[in-house]
């Protein structure tokens, strides 16, 4: 006699309810729904429109909705040379997103300042904002980007949500 296997939600077997953590529902949410900023400086911009499109298909991680207003983004990339002339425009783009955001530093030059050490460039974009996953590469695949993107949604998947609330009185 051979048994099959169960695979997934089977509401014969579990009924008509689903039990879940309220923080697990919610970051299901959000992990699957990062609707990015890009802030294309330089070449890497080139690699971050690639994996916009249809060969790479960032819309299969739910990312494909590039949002140019940062009040209806929550990611936002950094593609390419920072320079000491753009990192206030960067800085307060970043602090105009609604919480919770994260920040995903492209290429060697967002990350470090790469092969450019002069006085005009700033040696990595976190010293203006914290960076949650950096890409490296000049410029760095459209592939390295999704892996990125993934990585990220792992960090967004586990991170606490309602506990670390404050209540507002």
């Amino acid at each position: 006699m051979q048994s099959s296997t169960e695979i997934g939600y089977n509401s014969k077997i579990e009924g008509d309810v689903i039990h879940t953590r309220l923080d697990s529902a919610l970051n299901w949410c959000r992990k699957n729904s990062l609707w990015p900023m890009p802030m294309g400086l330089a070449c890497c911009a080139i690699e971050l429109m690639a994996a916009g499109a249809s060969r790479y298909d960032i819309s299969r991680f739910g990312s494909e909705v590039m949002r140019f207003s940062p009040r209806q983004s929550d990611l936002m990339i950094v593609a390419g040379t920072v320079t000491y002339k753009m990192a206030m425009a960067v800085k307060r783009i970043y602090e105009q997103m609604a919480e919770p955001k994260w920040v995903i530093a492209m290429g060697a030059c967002a990350s470090t300042g790469g092969m450019y050490r002069s006085y005009a460039v700033l040696q990595g974009v976190d010293t203006i904002i914290p960076v949650n996953v950096y890409v490296a590469g000049c410029p760095p695949r459209p592939e390295a980007l999704l892996d990125a993107l993934i990585k990220l949604q792992g960090q967004v998947a586990i991170e606490p949500l309602v506990a670390t609330q404050k209540k507002v009185a």
